[in-house]
Protein backbone atom coordinates (compact mmCIF):
# COMPACT_ATOMS: atom_id res chain seq x y z
CA UNK A 1 0.00 0.00 0.00
CA UNK A 2 2.01 2.82 -1.45
CA UNK A 3 -1.05 5.43 -2.19
CA UNK A 4 -0.97 8.20 0.76
CA UNK A 5 -4.17 7.38 2.92
CA UNK A 6 -7.62 9.62 2.42
CA UNK A 7 -9.41 7.49 5.21
CA UNK A 8 -9.02 6.58 8.34
CA UNK A 9 -8.60 2.77 8.95
CA UNK A 10 -5.95 3.47 6.13
CA UNK A 11 -3.35 4.79 8.88
CA UNK A 12 -2.96 1.83 10.62
CA UNK A 13 -3.03 -0.64 6.97
CA UNK A 14 0.48 1.89 5.94
CA UNK A 15 2.07 1.33 8.51
CA UNK A 16 1.45 -2.11 9.05
CA UNK A 17 2.36 -2.81 5.30
CA UNK A 18 5.99 -0.64 5.63
CA UNK A 19 6.67 -1.11 9.41
CA UNK A 20 5.10 -3.90 10.71
CA UNK A 21 5.28 -2.89 14.42
CA UNK A 22 5.14 -5.69 16.70
CA UNK A 23 4.22 -3.62 19.19
CA UNK A 24 1.40 -1.25 17.74
CA UNK A 25 -0.58 -0.97 20.60
CA UNK A 26 0.47 -1.97 24.58
CA UNK A 27 -1.30 -1.84 27.50
CA UNK A 28 -0.42 -3.47 31.28
CA UNK A 29 -2.69 -6.09 32.39
CA UNK A 30 -1.91 -8.34 35.84
CA UNK A 31 1.21 -6.37 36.05
CA UNK A 32 2.38 -7.70 32.26
CA UNK A 33 2.72 -5.66 29.16
CA UNK A 34 -0.17 -6.81 26.57
CA UNK A 35 1.07 -6.51 22.80
CA UNK A 36 -0.38 -6.31 19.78
CA UNK A 37 0.95 -5.81 16.64
CA UNK A 38 -0.42 -3.86 13.54
CA UNK A 39 -1.06 -6.91 11.77
CA UNK A 40 -3.12 -8.24 14.59
CA UNK A 41 -4.79 -4.84 15.34
CA UNK A 42 -5.86 -4.72 11.01
CA UNK A 43 -7.34 -8.48 11.98
CA UNK A 44 -9.28 -7.55 15.12
CA UNK A 45 -10.62 -4.39 13.51
CA UNK A 46 -11.83 -5.87 10.47
CA UNK A 47 -13.49 -8.61 12.50
CA UNK A 48 -15.16 -6.80 14.69
CA UNK A 49 -16.23 -3.98 11.62
CA UNK A 50 -18.45 -7.84 10.40
CA UNK A 51 -19.84 -8.25 14.02
CA UNK A 52 -20.95 -4.75 14.27
CA UNK A 53 -23.13 -5.60 10.99
CA UNK A 54 -23.91 -8.89 11.66
CA UNK A 55 -25.46 -7.32 14.78
CA UNK A 56 -27.48 -4.95 12.22
CA UNK A 57 -25.02 -1.60 12.25
CA UNK A 58 -24.88 0.07 9.38
CA UNK A 59 -22.74 2.74 7.90
CA UNK A 60 -23.79 6.34 9.68
CA UNK A 61 -25.43 4.86 12.69
CA UNK A 62 -23.77 6.15 16.18
CA UNK A 63 -21.63 4.43 18.19
CA UNK A 64 -21.19 4.72 21.73
CA UNK A 65 -17.90 4.36 24.04
CA UNK A 66 -16.81 5.56 27.46
CA UNK A 67 -13.78 3.84 28.59
CA UNK A 68 -10.14 4.67 29.60
CA UNK A 69 -7.14 4.32 26.92
CA UNK A 70 -7.05 0.67 26.26
CA UNK A 71 -5.73 -0.81 22.76
CA UNK A 72 -9.39 -1.99 23.16
CA UNK A 73 -10.57 1.35 22.30
CA UNK A 74 -9.09 1.65 18.97
CA UNK A 75 -10.10 -2.00 17.76
CA UNK A 76 -13.79 -0.85 18.36
CA UNK A 77 -12.99 2.82 16.63
CA UNK A 78 -10.77 1.47 13.64
CA UNK A 79 -13.73 -1.02 13.65
CA UNK A 80 -16.10 1.06 13.22
CA UNK A 81 -13.91 3.46 10.91
CA UNK A 82 -13.89 0.56 8.47
CA UNK A 83 -17.96 -0.35 8.55
CA UNK A 84 -18.96 3.72 8.00
CA UNK A 85 -20.10 3.65 11.69
CA UNK A 86 -19.69 6.67 13.96
CA UNK A 87 -18.07 6.56 17.17
CA UNK A 88 -19.40 8.89 19.74
CA UNK A 89 -16.59 8.68 22.92
CA UNK A 90 -17.40 9.65 26.36
CA UNK A 91 -14.99 10.76 29.26
CA UNK A 92 -14.50 8.54 31.64
CA UNK A 93 -15.48 11.54 34.17
CA UNK A 94 -18.59 12.74 32.17
CA UNK A 95 -21.31 13.70 34.69
CA UNK A 96 -24.49 11.38 33.97
CA UNK A 97 -27.01 13.80 32.80
CA UNK A 98 -24.29 15.11 30.11
CA UNK A 99 -23.94 11.83 29.17
CA UNK A 100 -27.45 10.92 28.95
CA UNK A 101 -27.91 14.12 26.78
CA UNK A 102 -25.19 13.13 24.31
CA UNK A 103 -26.34 9.41 23.88
CA UNK A 104 -29.65 10.52 23.12
CA UNK A 105 -28.95 13.80 20.70
CA UNK A 106 -26.68 10.99 18.86
CA UNK A 107 -29.12 8.26 18.77
CA UNK A 108 -26.59 6.00 19.33
CA UNK A 109 -27.39 2.48 18.32
CA UNK A 110 -24.84 0.23 20.78
CA UNK A 111 -22.76 1.26 24.21
CA UNK A 112 -19.52 -0.23 24.79
CA UNK A 113 -18.64 0.32 28.39
CA UNK A 114 -14.83 -0.41 29.97
CA UNK A 115 -14.93 -2.12 32.64
CA UNK A 116 -17.67 -3.09 36.04
CA UNK A 117 -16.60 0.58 37.71
CA UNK A 118 -17.81 2.59 34.76
CA UNK A 119 -20.64 -0.21 34.20
CA UNK A 120 -21.62 0.75 37.90
CA UNK A 121 -21.12 4.40 37.02
CA UNK A 122 -23.30 4.41 34.00
CA UNK A 123 -25.57 1.99 34.23
CA UNK A 124 -28.66 3.99 35.86
CA UNK A 125 -28.90 6.00 32.75
CA UNK A 126 -28.77 2.98 30.44
CA UNK A 127 -32.51 2.64 30.14
CA UNK A 128 -32.93 6.38 29.56
CA UNK A 129 -31.81 5.88 26.12
CA UNK A 130 -34.08 4.39 23.96
CA UNK A 131 -32.39 4.39 20.62
CA UNK A 132 -29.69 1.91 22.32
CA UNK A 133 -30.08 -1.70 21.19
CA UNK A 134 -27.65 -2.95 23.62
CA UNK A 135 -24.76 -2.43 26.05
CA UNK A 136 -21.68 -4.00 26.17
CA UNK A 137 -18.31 -4.13 28.91
CA UNK A 138 -14.90 -4.78 27.59
CA UNK A 139 -13.86 -6.29 30.46
CA UNK A 140 -15.38 -9.23 31.24
CA UNK A 141 -18.10 -8.24 33.25
CA UNK A 142 -20.72 -10.90 35.06
CA UNK A 143 -24.46 -11.02 33.34
CA UNK A 144 -23.21 -8.21 30.90
CA UNK A 145 -22.83 -8.63 27.23
CA UNK A 146 -18.93 -8.90 26.91
CA UNK A 147 -17.53 -6.64 23.83
CA UNK A 148 -15.22 -10.37 22.06
CA UNK A 149 -19.04 -11.26 21.43
CA UNK A 150 -18.70 -9.21 18.80
CA UNK A 151 -15.80 -10.38 17.29
CA UNK A 152 -17.05 -14.09 17.40
CA UNK A 153 -20.16 -12.48 15.21
CA UNK A 154 -17.70 -11.15 12.94
CA UNK A 155 -14.97 -13.91 12.63
CA UNK A 156 -18.26 -16.44 11.42
CA UNK A 157 -19.03 -13.75 8.97
CA UNK A 158 -15.82 -13.94 7.52
CA UNK A 159 -15.58 -17.39 7.05
CA UNK A 160 -18.69 -17.09 5.34
CA UNK A 161 -18.04 -14.01 3.04
CA UNK A 162 -14.12 -12.92 3.53
CA UNK A 163 -14.61 -10.45 0.14
CA UNK A 164 -17.30 -8.34 2.75
CA UNK A 165 -14.96 -6.54 4.67
CA UNK A 166 -13.50 -5.22 1.42
CA UNK A 167 -17.07 -3.98 0.04
CA UNK A 168 -17.66 -2.54 3.44
CA UNK A 169 -14.72 -0.50 3.31
CA UNK A 170 -15.10 0.69 -0.26
CA UNK A 171 -18.49 2.60 0.77
CA UNK A 172 -16.73 4.50 3.03
CA UNK A 173 -15.69 8.37 1.68
CA UNK A 174 -13.04 10.78 3.16
CA UNK A 175 -16.46 12.74 3.48
CA UNK A 176 -18.29 10.76 5.40
CA UNK A 177 -18.51 11.70 9.37
CA UNK A 178 -15.86 9.68 10.99
CA UNK A 179 -16.60 10.73 14.68
CA UNK A 180 -18.70 12.98 16.63
CA UNK A 181 -17.20 14.48 19.31
CA UNK A 182 -19.28 16.51 22.19
CA UNK A 183 -17.74 19.78 23.72
CA UNK A 184 -17.53 19.98 27.22
CA UNK A 185 -20.75 22.50 27.79
CA UNK A 186 -19.63 24.70 30.32
CA UNK A 187 -21.78 27.80 28.88
CA UNK A 188 -25.05 25.21 28.10
CA UNK A 189 -26.41 21.96 26.04
CA UNK A 190 -22.96 20.35 24.88
CA UNK A 191 -22.18 20.25 20.85
CA UNK A 192 -21.32 17.69 18.79
CA UNK A 193 -18.76 18.21 16.50
CA UNK A 194 -18.62 16.59 13.60
CA UNK A 195 -15.68 15.48 12.22
CA UNK A 196 -14.89 13.60 8.55
CA UNK A 197 -12.18 10.80 7.72
CA UNK A 198 -10.67 13.77 5.62
CA UNK A 199 -10.81 16.44 8.57
CA UNK A 200 -8.45 14.45 10.76
CA UNK A 201 -6.61 12.35 7.97
CA UNK A 202 -5.53 15.70 7.06
CA UNK A 203 -4.47 16.59 10.25
CA UNK A 204 -2.16 14.04 10.63
CA UNK A 205 -0.55 14.16 7.08
CA UNK A 206 0.03 17.85 7.93
CA UNK A 207 1.47 17.21 11.76
CA UNK A 208 3.84 14.42 9.98
CA UNK A 209 5.26 17.31 7.59
CA UNK A 210 6.65 19.25 10.91
CA UNK A 211 6.83 16.66 14.15
CA UNK A 212 10.82 14.76 13.62
CA UNK A 213 10.24 11.02 14.57
CA UNK A 214 11.83 7.99 13.56
CA UNK A 215 8.99 5.69 11.61
CA UNK A 216 8.62 2.29 13.05
CA UNK A 217 10.97 2.92 15.67
CA UNK A 218 10.15 5.39 18.31
CA UNK A 219 7.76 4.75 21.08
CA UNK A 220 5.08 6.84 22.70
CA UNK A 221 3.78 6.87 26.03
CA UNK A 222 -0.23 7.47 25.97
CA UNK A 223 -2.47 8.93 28.80
CA UNK A 224 -4.26 11.85 27.77
CA UNK A 225 -7.98 10.56 27.18
CA UNK A 226 -8.70 9.30 24.02
CA UNK A 227 -11.94 10.79 23.50
CA UNK A 228 -10.65 14.18 23.30
CA UNK A 229 -9.68 15.31 20.30
CA UNK A 230 -6.01 16.18 20.51
CA UNK A 231 -4.54 12.57 21.98
CA UNK A 232 -7.47 11.26 19.24
CA UNK A 233 -5.22 12.51 16.34
CA UNK A 234 -2.54 11.90 17.96
CA UNK A 235 -3.34 7.90 18.38
CA UNK A 236 -3.68 8.15 14.47
CA UNK A 237 -0.78 9.71 14.09
CA UNK A 238 1.21 7.50 15.89
CA UNK A 239 -0.63 4.60 14.16
CA UNK A 240 0.31 6.44 10.92
CA UNK A 241 4.08 6.38 10.88
CA UNK A 242 4.62 3.23 13.25
CA UNK A 243 5.35 4.27 16.60
CA UNK A 244 4.89 2.03 19.71
CA UNK A 245 1.98 3.31 21.41
CA UNK A 246 1.92 2.50 25.33
CA UNK A 247 -0.74 3.22 27.33
CA UNK A 248 -0.49 4.46 30.87
CA UNK A 249 -1.99 2.41 33.60
CA UNK A 250 -3.62 5.29 35.40
CA UNK A 251 -2.81 9.24 35.51
CA UNK A 252 -0.74 8.15 39.13
CA UNK A 253 1.66 5.88 37.49
CA UNK A 254 2.96 7.70 34.78
CA UNK A 255 6.06 8.73 36.55
CA UNK A 256 6.33 4.93 36.70
CA UNK A 257 5.74 4.10 33.45
CA UNK A 258 7.64 6.42 31.96
CA UNK A 259 11.11 4.91 33.78
CA UNK A 260 9.65 1.49 32.03
CA UNK A 261 8.77 2.16 28.71
CA UNK A 262 11.38 5.48 27.68
CA UNK A 263 9.44 6.58 25.61
CA UNK A 264 10.79 9.06 22.89
CA UNK A 265 7.79 11.49 22.69
CA UNK A 266 4.56 11.60 24.35
CA UNK A 267 1.49 14.91 24.60
CA UNK A 268 0.48 16.88 27.42
CA UNK A 269 -1.48 19.21 28.89
CA UNK A 270 0.32 22.36 30.74
CA UNK A 271 -1.35 21.27 33.85
CA UNK A 272 0.18 18.31 34.53
CA UNK A 273 3.61 19.35 33.59
CA UNK A 274 3.20 22.55 36.27
CA UNK A 275 2.36 19.57 39.05
CA UNK A 276 5.82 17.52 37.85
CA UNK A 277 7.77 21.02 37.92
CA UNK A 278 5.82 21.81 41.48
CA UNK A 279 7.01 18.53 42.97
CA UNK A 280 10.57 18.83 41.37
CA UNK A 281 10.96 21.67 42.61
CA UNK A 282 9.17 20.93 46.68
CA UNK A 283 12.16 17.80 46.38
CA UNK A 284 14.84 20.59 45.97
CA UNK A 285 13.76 22.87 48.41
CA UNK A 286 13.80 19.38 50.98
CA UNK A 287 17.52 19.44 50.35
CA UNK A 288 20.36 20.44 52.89
CA UNK A 289 23.56 22.60 52.61
CA UNK A 290 25.38 22.08 49.35
CA UNK A 291 22.78 20.05 47.84
CA UNK A 292 19.97 22.66 48.22
CA UNK A 293 22.44 25.32 46.80
CA UNK A 294 23.06 23.60 43.96
CA UNK A 295 19.78 22.48 43.10
CA UNK A 296 18.49 26.13 43.30
CA UNK A 297 21.97 27.61 41.35
CA UNK A 298 20.85 25.70 38.19
CA UNK A 299 17.26 26.52 38.59
CA UNK A 300 18.16 30.58 38.19
CA UNK A 301 20.21 29.37 35.32
CA UNK A 302 17.56 28.00 33.64
CA UNK A 303 15.19 30.68 34.24
CA UNK A 304 17.95 33.01 32.37
CA UNK A 305 17.92 30.39 29.54
CA UNK A 306 17.06 31.97 26.22
CA UNK A 307 17.28 29.30 23.52
CA UNK A 308 17.35 32.41 20.73
CA UNK A 309 20.45 34.18 22.31
CA UNK A 310 23.69 33.44 23.04
CA UNK A 311 24.77 34.20 26.28
CA UNK A 312 28.19 33.27 26.67
CA UNK A 313 31.04 30.80 27.36
CA UNK A 314 30.77 31.79 30.96
CA UNK A 315 26.36 31.06 31.10
CA UNK A 316 27.14 27.98 28.46
CA UNK A 317 29.63 26.67 30.47
CA UNK A 318 27.69 27.00 33.69
CA UNK A 319 24.57 25.79 32.00
CA UNK A 320 26.35 22.19 31.26
CA UNK A 321 27.28 22.01 34.28
CA UNK A 322 24.21 22.51 35.85
CA UNK A 323 22.96 19.63 32.96
CA UNK A 324 24.72 17.29 34.11
CA UNK A 325 24.60 17.78 38.03
CA UNK A 326 21.18 18.55 38.15
CA UNK A 327 19.00 18.28 34.80
CA UNK A 328 20.05 14.60 34.29
CA UNK A 329 18.07 13.66 36.83
CA UNK A 330 14.79 15.46 35.49
CA UNK A 331 15.46 13.45 32.62
CA UNK A 332 16.03 10.32 33.78
CA UNK A 333 12.96 10.92 35.60
CA UNK A 334 11.07 11.37 32.65
CA UNK A 335 12.78 8.03 31.40
CA UNK A 336 15.98 8.87 29.74
CA UNK A 337 15.28 8.95 26.29
CA UNK A 338 12.95 11.73 25.47
CA UNK A 339 13.58 13.88 21.99
CA UNK A 340 10.24 16.30 23.28
CA UNK A 341 7.27 16.84 24.80
CA UNK A 342 4.11 18.36 22.87
CA UNK A 343 2.25 20.42 25.47
CA UNK A 344 -1.64 21.71 23.88
CA UNK A 345 -5.08 21.75 25.45
CA UNK A 346 -3.87 25.52 27.20
CA UNK A 347 -2.12 27.98 27.47
CA UNK A 348 1.70 26.80 28.64
CA UNK A 349 3.84 29.01 30.87
CA UNK A 350 6.56 30.72 29.32
CA UNK A 351 8.67 29.98 32.56
CA UNK A 352 8.32 26.32 32.36
CA UNK A 353 9.00 26.11 28.90
CA UNK A 354 12.27 28.03 29.51
CA UNK A 355 13.20 25.87 32.49
CA UNK A 356 12.37 22.58 30.80
CA UNK A 357 13.83 23.51 27.43
CA UNK A 358 17.26 24.76 29.46
CA UNK A 359 17.14 21.26 31.15
CA UNK A 360 17.14 19.56 27.57
CA UNK A 361 13.71 18.71 27.94
CA UNK A 362 12.39 20.38 25.23
CA UNK A 363 8.62 21.49 25.08
CA UNK A 364 7.01 22.13 21.62
CA UNK A 365 3.83 24.03 22.47
CA UNK A 366 0.86 24.01 19.62
CA UNK A 367 -2.58 24.91 19.44
CA UNK A 368 -6.20 23.76 18.28
CA UNK A 369 -9.65 23.18 18.77
CA UNK A 370 -12.05 20.16 18.91
CA UNK A 371 -13.36 21.94 15.64
CA UNK A 372 -10.48 22.35 13.81
CA UNK A 373 -9.32 18.26 14.00
CA UNK A 374 -7.80 19.47 16.07
CA UNK A 375 -4.28 21.46 15.41
CA UNK A 376 -4.19 24.77 13.40
CA UNK A 377 0.06 25.60 14.32
CA UNK A 378 2.72 23.88 16.07
CA UNK A 379 6.70 24.24 16.92
CA UNK A 380 8.70 21.88 15.87
CA UNK A 381 12.37 21.13 16.77
CA UNK A 382 13.69 23.40 13.79
CA UNK A 383 11.09 26.43 14.85
CA UNK A 384 10.67 26.66 17.88
CA UNK A 385 9.73 30.02 19.76
CA UNK A 386 9.48 29.62 23.87
CA UNK A 387 5.85 31.72 24.66
CA UNK A 388 4.67 30.95 20.96
CA UNK A 389 2.06 28.45 19.68
CA UNK A 390 4.51 27.86 16.62
CA UNK A 391 3.75 28.18 12.88
CA UNK A 392 0.64 27.45 11.17
CA UNK A 393 0.61 23.59 9.76
CA UNK A 394 0.65 23.37 5.80
CA UNK A 395 -2.51 23.43 4.46
CA UNK A 396 -4.32 25.65 7.15
CA UNK A 397 -4.66 29.58 6.70
CA UNK A 398 -4.85 31.87 10.19
CA UNK A 399 -6.01 35.41 9.80
CA UNK A 400 -6.48 37.91 13.01
CA UNK A 401 -9.64 39.57 12.74
CA UNK A 402 -9.83 43.29 13.34
CA UNK A 403 -10.86 42.66 17.39
CA UNK A 404 -7.77 39.98 17.44
CA UNK A 405 -9.91 36.67 17.14
CA UNK A 406 -7.72 33.92 15.70
CA UNK A 407 -9.43 33.03 12.08
CA UNK A 408 -8.93 29.23 10.25
CA UNK A 409 -9.66 27.97 7.10
CA UNK A 410 -8.28 24.45 6.03
CA UNK A 411 -9.29 21.22 5.13
CA UNK A 412 -8.97 20.24 8.82
CA UNK A 413 -11.79 22.57 10.05
CA UNK A 414 -15.20 20.96 11.08
CA UNK A 415 -18.38 19.61 8.81
CA UNK A 416 -20.27 21.22 11.55
CA UNK A 417 -22.28 21.14 14.85
CA UNK A 418 -24.71 18.13 14.76
CA UNK A 419 -28.08 19.28 14.48
CA UNK A 420 -27.32 22.71 15.36
CA UNK A 421 -27.14 24.91 11.91
CA UNK A 422 -27.59 27.83 13.65
CA UNK A 423 -24.71 27.26 15.81
CA UNK A 424 -22.54 26.32 12.98
CA UNK A 425 -23.05 29.07 11.18
CA UNK A 426 -22.20 31.52 14.47
CA UNK A 427 -18.55 30.06 14.15
CA UNK A 428 -18.13 28.93 10.60
CA UNK A 429 -18.46 32.40 8.35
CA UNK A 430 -17.37 33.29 4.85
CA UNK A 431 -15.43 29.60 5.12
CA UNK A 432 -13.65 31.20 8.57
CA UNK A 433 -13.32 29.48 11.78
CA UNK A 434 -13.96 32.25 14.61
CA UNK A 435 -11.46 29.94 17.33
CA UNK A 436 -13.12 32.34 19.95
CA UNK A 437 -9.21 33.15 21.17
CA UNK A 438 -7.19 36.10 20.87
CA UNK A 439 -3.83 36.20 19.35
CA UNK A 440 -1.19 37.43 17.16
CA UNK A 441 1.28 36.14 14.33
CA UNK A 442 5.36 38.11 14.75
CA UNK A 443 7.16 38.75 11.72
CA UNK A 444 8.37 34.89 11.81
CA UNK A 445 4.76 33.38 11.26
CA UNK A 446 4.98 32.57 14.92
CA UNK A 447 1.02 32.45 15.82
CA UNK A 448 0.35 33.54 19.56
CA UNK A 449 -2.51 33.51 21.86
CA UNK A 450 -3.36 35.99 24.61
CA UNK A 451 -6.82 34.95 25.92
CA UNK A 452 -10.26 33.49 25.24
CA UNK A 453 -12.27 36.00 23.78
CA UNK A 454 -15.03 35.23 26.14
CA UNK A 455 -12.73 35.13 29.26
CA UNK A 456 -11.26 38.33 28.49
CA UNK A 457 -12.98 41.20 30.99
CA UNK A 458 -13.37 44.51 31.54
CA UNK A 459 -13.23 46.40 34.56
CA UNK A 460 -15.48 49.30 35.99
CA UNK A 461 -12.85 51.87 34.56
CA UNK A 462 -12.88 50.75 31.11
CA UNK A 463 -9.98 48.66 30.72
CA UNK A 464 -10.04 44.99 29.44
CA UNK A 465 -7.69 42.43 31.12
CA UNK A 466 -7.07 38.89 29.73
CA UNK A 467 -7.22 36.59 32.58
CA UNK A 468 -4.59 33.71 31.41
CA UNK A 469 -1.71 35.64 31.40
CA UNK A 470 -2.16 36.49 34.63
CA UNK A 471 -2.89 33.26 36.04
CA UNK A 472 0.31 31.76 34.40
CA UNK A 473 2.33 34.15 36.19
CA UNK A 474 0.43 33.24 39.61
CA UNK A 475 1.10 29.32 39.18
CA UNK A 476 5.11 30.25 38.21
CA UNK A 477 5.46 30.34 42.55
CA UNK A 478 5.66 26.41 44.01
CA UNK A 479 3.62 27.92 46.65
CA UNK A 480 0.03 28.38 44.22
CA UNK A 481 -1.37 25.06 42.55
CA UNK A 482 -4.11 27.17 41.13
CA UNK A 483 -5.50 30.77 40.29
CA UNK A 484 -8.47 32.25 38.91
CA UNK A 485 -7.87 36.18 38.21
CA UNK A 486 -11.38 37.76 38.68
CA UNK A 487 -12.39 41.55 37.91
CA UNK A 488 -15.30 41.93 35.10
CA UNK A 489 -16.87 44.93 36.06
CA UNK A 490 -15.12 45.91 39.15
CA UNK A 491 -12.37 48.45 39.40
CA UNK A 492 -9.72 45.94 40.38
CA UNK A 493 -8.19 42.77 39.30
CA UNK A 494 -8.65 39.52 42.04
CA UNK A 495 -7.86 36.25 41.99
CA UNK A 496 -9.38 32.96 43.68
CA UNK A 497 -5.90 30.95 44.86
CA UNK A 498 -5.21 26.96 45.59
CA UNK A 499 -1.93 27.14 47.56
CA UNK A 500 0.17 24.19 46.75
CA UNK A 501 -0.94 22.22 50.44
CA UNK A 502 2.05 20.01 49.69
CA UNK A 503 5.02 22.89 49.07
CA UNK A 504 3.69 24.79 52.78
CA UNK A 505 3.48 21.53 54.47
CA UNK A 506 6.98 21.21 53.78
CA UNK A 507 8.22 25.01 53.90
CA UNK A 508 6.63 25.41 57.23
CA UNK A 509 7.53 21.91 58.99
CA UNK A 510 11.35 23.46 58.61
CA UNK A 511 9.82 26.48 60.35
CA UNK A 512 8.54 24.18 63.26
CA UNK A 513 5.16 26.03 62.39
CA UNK A 514 2.34 23.36 62.97
CA UNK A 515 -0.44 22.99 60.00
CA UNK A 516 -3.21 20.58 60.74
CA UNK A 517 -5.28 20.45 57.96
CA UNK A 518 -6.14 23.01 54.49
CA UNK A 519 -8.88 24.78 56.04
CA UNK A 520 -6.15 25.59 58.77
CA UNK A 521 -3.79 26.84 56.54
CA UNK A 522 -5.74 29.32 54.57
CA UNK A 523 -6.60 30.70 57.54
CA UNK A 524 -3.09 30.96 59.13
CA UNK A 525 -1.39 34.70 59.11
CA UNK A 526 1.86 33.32 58.32
CA UNK A 527 0.48 31.48 55.12
CA UNK A 528 -1.30 34.56 53.92
CA UNK A 529 1.58 36.76 54.38
CA UNK A 530 3.79 33.96 52.46
CA UNK A 531 0.91 34.10 49.23
CA UNK A 532 0.86 37.86 49.62
CA UNK A 533 4.74 38.14 49.09
CA UNK A 534 4.24 35.81 46.22
CA UNK A 535 1.04 37.44 44.36
CA UNK A 536 3.41 41.00 44.58
CA UNK A 537 6.29 39.42 43.12
CA UNK A 538 3.44 38.64 39.95
CA UNK A 539 2.50 42.38 40.52
CA UNK A 540 6.19 43.80 40.12
CA UNK A 541 6.28 42.96 36.39
CA UNK A 542 2.57 44.31 35.54
CA UNK A 543 0.45 47.39 34.92
CA UNK A 544 -1.60 49.19 37.04
CA UNK A 545 -4.54 47.86 34.84
CA UNK A 546 -3.58 44.02 35.35
CA UNK A 547 -2.27 43.77 39.35
CA UNK A 548 -3.70 41.60 41.32
CA UNK A 549 -5.31 44.34 44.37
CA UNK A 550 -6.35 41.50 46.73
CA UNK A 551 -7.09 37.40 46.66
CA UNK A 552 -8.80 35.04 49.04
CA UNK A 553 -7.33 31.21 49.50
CA UNK A 554 -9.44 28.39 49.39
CA UNK A 555 -8.86 25.10 50.94
CA UNK A 556 -9.63 22.41 48.28
CA UNK A 557 -8.04 21.53 44.65
CA UNK A 558 -10.60 22.23 41.90
CA UNK A 559 -10.69 18.95 40.46
CA UNK A 560 -12.68 17.01 37.37
CA UNK A 561 -14.95 15.17 39.91
CA UNK A 562 -15.95 18.12 41.45
CA UNK A 563 -16.95 19.84 38.04
CA UNK A 564 -14.58 22.59 38.51
CA UNK A 565 -12.14 21.69 35.73
CA UNK A 566 -12.72 20.21 32.29
CA UNK A 567 -11.45 16.54 31.78
CA UNK A 568 -8.10 18.81 30.21
CA UNK A 569 -7.70 20.40 33.37
CA UNK A 570 -8.19 23.65 32.40
CA UNK A 571 -10.85 25.77 34.75
CA UNK A 572 -14.78 26.24 34.44
CA UNK A 573 -14.95 29.46 35.21
CA UNK A 574 -18.60 29.87 35.40
CA UNK A 575 -18.83 26.72 38.01
CA UNK A 576 -16.22 27.97 40.01
CA UNK A 577 -17.74 31.75 40.29
CA UNK A 578 -20.96 30.44 41.33
CA UNK A 579 -19.51 28.05 44.18
CA UNK A 580 -17.37 30.36 45.46
CA UNK A 581 -19.82 34.06 45.20
CA UNK A 582 -19.89 34.88 48.67
CA UNK A 583 -15.62 34.93 48.62
CA UNK A 584 -16.06 37.28 45.37
CA UNK A 585 -18.62 39.73 47.38
CA UNK A 586 -15.90 40.08 50.05
CA UNK A 587 -13.38 40.58 47.89
CA UNK A 588 -15.59 43.63 46.12
CA UNK A 589 -17.77 44.55 49.54
CA UNK A 590 -16.13 48.15 49.81
CA UNK A 591 -14.20 48.33 46.36
CA UNK A 592 -15.87 51.49 46.04
CA UNK A 593 -14.84 53.24 49.27
CA UNK A 594 -10.72 51.38 48.65
CA UNK A 595 -10.08 52.76 45.45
Amino acid sequence: MNAQPTRLFELLEYSRHHYARKDAFVNKVNGRWIRYSAEEAVSLAEKFALGLYALGIRKGDMIGIVAENRPEWNFIDLGCLSLGAVLVPLYPTSALDQAEYILNDAEIKLFFVSNEVLHERFSPIYKNVKSCLKVFTINNVEKMPFWKEVLTEGEKLFAEKPELIVELKSQVKPSDLATLIYTSGTTGEPKGVMLTHANIVSNVLAVREVITIDPGKDKALSFLPLCHSFERMVNYFYQYNGLGIYYAESMETIADNLKEIKPNLFTTVPRLLEKVYDKIVGKGAALHGVKRQLFFWALNLAKNYNPEINQGVWYNTQLALANKLIFSKWREALGGNLNYIIAGGAALSPKLATVFTAGRILLLQGYGLTETSPVISVCKLTRNRIGSIGPIIPGVEVKIAEDGEILAKGPNIMKGYYKKPEATDEVIKDGWFHTGDIGHIDADGFLFITDRKKEIFKTSGGKYIAPQPLENELKGSRFIEQAMVIGDGHKFAAALIVPSFLQLTDHFRKKHTKLLDNLEMIHNPEVIELIEREVEKVNERLSQTDKIKKFKLLHHEWTIDSGELTPTLKPRRKIIMQRYQSLVDEIYANEGLEL
